[in-house]
């Protein structure tokens, strides 16, 4: 049997550091960070079907900010496209090729968007 190489990922987020004045609970701190307003964003909207049973979804990726708006912004999308949908590892998931849609959507709210793949 061949031995399973370790990556970063399989540390499970354990970050060694030589500083004896790091502060943990300083730089974990999320109050100070804010979400950039919708024309500073720029989010890609991408068709997928790979690693779904080849169900098509939309993905919309590059969204920077809480995670508390990232799931807002993914519920309204779901709600004006009339879909199901989720929000995983900082992507907004919508099922079917809704991708107009989004980035009508998106662009009335003034989101800047670019329509990446397929």
């Amino acid at each position: 049997m061949s031995k399973k190489k370790l990556g970063l990922e399989d540390l499970g987020g354990f970050v060694f550091s030589t500083d004896n004045d790091f502060d943990v609970d300083a730089h974990n701190s999320d109050s100070d960070f804010e979400t950039p307003e919708a024309k500073d964003q720029h989010l890609e909207a991408h068709f997928s079907n790979k690693g779904r049973g080849g169900k098509i979804v939309t993905v919309i990726k590059g969204f920077k900010g809480k995670e508390e708006d990232l799931n807002s912004l993914g519920k309204m999308l779901k709600k004006k496209c009339g879909v199901g949908g989720s929000v995983k590892d900082g992507d907004i998931i919508i099922q079917g090729d809704v991708r107009n849609k989004v980035m009508e959507f998106l662009k009335k709210d003034g989101y800047r968007v670019k329509r990446v793949g397929g």
